[in-house]
């Protein structure tokens, strides 16, 4: 069942339903929250306030967008309201030692990237990849981790994840490069046969 479906579940009374949305989002509810808060604790206290809103509110969604855009901009918000953080605005740096030389000087893809929701999406083909994948996201800096997990992941648009985590759009396709140009780099040394990650 589609997110809808279940939410019109959950209100004609099936908590199981409820249960399932739970399950599906729990692990990224955690990861947006820790964006903004000092540790796990507090992330998953306020994923635990998210989930009371949404069962508290669950009859006002009105569907203007996704029922996933909308439960991320809740712990958003809420994350927000519980920690404190500075303006993030991050630089486009062509010479991010990181990106090496696969961005020109205005900072695009010289070659454009695979996309890693396509790589997670097949993971009965290709187990090794999915979990290299999934290891080499885990492993990404909080801010790039959430970029990542929101855009290649979850599927929201550059312009959802601005929204979600208060960024400009131009700084969250910095970030989603810097993301993906590390991925990329652990899958080839993978292909190579060489160390997952460095």
């Amino acid at each position: 069942m589609d997110d809808l479906e279940l939410l019109e579940s959950f209100l004609a009374g099936d908590r199981e339903a409820f249960a399932v949305l739970v399950r599906r989002y729990q692990p990224v509810l955690v990861q947006i929250a820790k964006y903004y808060v000092n540790s796990t604790q507090t992330a998953e206290d306020v994923t635990q306030d998210t989930w009371i809103a949404v069962l508290k509110g669950a009859e006002r969604f009105e569907g203007r967008a996704s029922f996933k855009t909308w439960l991320f901009r809740i712990v958003a918000n809420r994350a927000r309201s519980t920690g404190t953080r500075e303006k993030r605005q991050i630089p486009t740096d062509p010479t991010d030692p990181v990106a090496g030389d696969r961005f020109n000087s205005e900072g695009m893809w010289k070659e454009p990237p695979v996309s890693f929701g396509d790589l997670l999406a097949d993971a009965e083909v290709n187990a090794t990849l999915a979990t290299t994948v999934r290891a080499a996201i885990a492993k990404l800096p909080e801010l790039q981790r959430s970029v990542v997990t929101l855009r290649d992941v979850e599927g929201l648009s550059t312009g959802e994840v601005a929204s979600v985590l208060e960024l400009s759009e131009a700084n969250v396709r910095v970030i989603l490069h810097r993301a993906r140009a590390r991925i990329r780099e652990v899958v080839e040394q993978l292909a190579k046969g060489g160390p997952s990650w460095h």
